[in-house]
C-alpha cells in the first residue's frame, strides 16, 4: 500500500484542521483530492510528506512510519507543494542537478537529462528560474519532484498558472507517472479529476465526506456532487 493514514488529527491552537481522518491509497492509483479552501487538503498533505507532524494518529508511506522515520519515508516521496518553493537566481539544470544532490542519485546526468524531456524543459533549462513564466517555473517543480523516481508523488494544485496546451501535457505526465506509483493529486478543477484520476476523495471542514471512484458517477457531475457535499 502506498500511503496509509490512521486516525489522523490536526489542531492549529484551538482550531481543529483534520478529524480523524482515515486513508489508504494503493500502488497504480491516481487519487484526486477535494474540497474547499480551509478543509484541511494541503494540511494532509503536508503531514504525509513528513513537514508537519499530526497530533493523533499514525501516516505510513510504502509501509514506513513517517513520524518515526521521515528520512527514509521521504526518500519514496515526491512532492509539489502548492506555493512552489524555487531559487529563483539559479539556472534550471543547475536547480536540478542541486536536487539530484540531495538525493544522492546514481548517474544524475541521464536523469537530470530524462525529467527535462518529461516536463517539457527542453528550452527552458539553459535560463534562470526567476525569469521563467509561472507556467514554466511549475514544470521546474514537478521535475524536482519525480527526479528520484518516487513511488509516491504529491501534488497540490499541480496545474496551476498553465495554459491549456501545458495543462494537457502534465495530465498525460502525471497519468503516465501513475501506472505505477502512487499519485495524490489536489486541485479545484473538477474536470482534471475526471480525466486523471481513478478514485476522488471530498475533504468537508477536515473529515472525509466522499471517497469514490470516477467511473461510478456520471460524467460532469462531480462538480455538482462536491457542491451538495460541502456546502453549509
Amino acid at each position: 500500500m502506498g500511503i496509509v493514514l490512521a486516525d489522523i488529527s490536526k489542531s492549529y491552537g484551538s482550531q481543529k484542521v483534520i478529524s480523524n481522518l482515515s486513508l489508504k491509497i494503493g500502488k497504480g492509483e491516481i487519487v484526486g483530492f477535494l474540497g474547499p479552501n480551509g478543509a484541511g487538503k494541503s494540511t494532509t498533505m503536508k503531514i504525509i510528506t513528513g513537514f508537519l507532524k499530526p497530533d493523533s494518529g499514525s501516516v505510513k508511506v510504502c509501509g514506513i512510519d513517517v513520524t518515526a522515520e521521515p528520512i527514509e519515508a521521504k526518500r519514496h516521496i515526491g512532492y509539489l507543494p502548492e506555493h512552489n518553493p524555487l531559487y529563483t537566481d539559479m539556472y534550471v539544470k543547475e536547480y536540478l542537478d542541486f536536487t539530484a544532490d540531495v538525493y544522492s542519485l546514481p548517474s544524475k546526468r541521464e536523469r537530470i537529462d530524462e525529467v527535462i524531456c518529461l516536463t517539457g524543459l527542453q528550452n527552458e533549462y539553459k535560463k534562470t528560474i526567476g525569469s521563467l513564466s509561472k507556467g514554466y517555473r511549475q514544470r521546474v517543480g514537478l521535475a524536482a519532484a519525480i527526479i528520484h523516481n518516487p513511488d509516491v508523488l504529491i501534488l497540490d494544485e499541480p496545474t496551476t498558472g498553465l495554459d491549456p496546451n501545458q495543462i494537457l501535457e502534465i495530465r498525460e505526465l502525471i497519468q503516465n507517472f501513475g501506472k505505477e506509483r502512487t499519485v495524490l493529486l489536489s486541485t479545484h478543477i473538477m474536470q482534471e479529476v475526471e480525466a486523471v484520476c481513478q478514485r476522488f476523495v471530498i475533504l468537508r471542514r477536515g473529515e472525509i465526506v466522499a471517497d469514490r471512484r470516477v467511473a461510478d458517477i456520471e460524467k460532469g457531475s462531480l462538480e455538482d456532487l462536491f457542491r451538495q457535499l460541502t456546502s453549509n
